[in-house]
């Protein structure tokens, strides 16, 4: 599970539907990607970490030990 990626879309009150739009990603996956059951690309990676202004090695990281470092 990317903890910090959920954990940064509940700090910033994104609903995953929401989201995914945003991203124009189908909703199952986006799930998936945040559940740790697949593992996004490095272009969507980007794109996540754009959207969320966050380090993308940290939404990525799998912990929420450093819950605010990565944060801009």
């Amino acid at each position: 599970m990317f903890t910090n990626l959920k954990l940064e879309l509940w700090r910033k009150g994104i609903r995953q539907n929401r989201f995914a739009q945003m991203l124009e990603v189908d909703e199952t996956m986006l799930s998936k990607i945040i559940n740790g059951f697949r593992q996004p690309s490095q272009d969507l990676r980007l794109r996540i970490a754009t959207l969320l202004e966050c380090d993308e090695s940290w939404l990525f990281d799998g912990t929420a030990d450093k819950a605010s470092a990565g944060r801009k």
